[in-house]
C-alpha cells in the first residue's frame, strides 16, 4: 500500500534577491499582506518583529468568525528556508532557491507548502477540502508575495 502525501505545495519564480523575499516571510507584520486565503487579518502584538528558530507570534485570523492563533517557527535556514506550525502541528514553510528568469535575470524560485503530516487532525483534514483550498491559497499567497516584492522595488 503506498504511503499517503500529507502535503499540498506550489512554486513561483519572483524576480528579486531570495534574502529580500525571505526578510519579507520572516516578519510577521507582512503575513496579513501576502496572504491568499483571506484568513490573516493582522499580527499579534508583542511578536517578534523578525522570526528566528523557535520564535512565537501570534495573528489575528477569520475564517466566517475572528480567532487567534499562536505560532512556532520550527525549521529556519536564514535566507534559505522558513516554517512555523500551531497547536494542531501542521506545518507553512516557504523554501527558497536561486535562479533566473527565461531572459536570463537573477530571480528566486519561492516553494510554499502546507504540510499535514505531523498534525493531529490528520484523518480530518484528509477528509475535507482544506487541503484543496490550502493549495488555491498558496498559489494566490505566491502571486500577492511577487506582486509585495516588486511593489517594494
Amino acid at each position: 500500500m503506498a504511503k499517503r502525501t500529507r502535503k499540498v505545495s506550489a512554486s513561483r519564480v519572483i524576480e528579486a534577491d531570495r534574502q529580500a523575499i525571505f526578510d519579507i516571510l520572516a516578519d510577521p507584520a507582512q503575513h496579513p499582506l501576502i496572504d491568499g486565503s483571506g484568513t490573516v487579518s493582522d499580527v499579534q502584538p508583542n511578536g517578534p518583529e523578525r522570526l528566528h528558530e523557535g520564535g512565537r507570534f501570534g495573528m489575528e485570523m477569520k475564517l466566517g468568525v475572528p480567532y487567534k492563533i499562536l505560532n512556532t517557527v520550527v525549521e529556519f535556514e536564514e535566507g534559505r528556508r522558513i516554517a512555523w506550525r500551531h497547536f494542531h502541528g501542521h506545518r507553512w514553510r516557504y523554501e527558497l532557491e536561486d535562479t533566473t528568469t527565461p531572459e536570463g535575470r537573477p530571480a528566486t524560485l519561492v516553494t510554499e507548502s502546507f504540510d499535514w503530516s505531523r498534525a493531529r487532525t490528520k484523518i480530518w483534514l484528509d477528509l475535507s477540502s482544506y487541503p484543496r483550498r490550502n493549495l488555491d491559497s498558496i498559489v494566490e499567497t505566491l502571486a500577492r508575495l511577487d506582486a509585495h516584492v516588486g511593489a517594494r522595488r
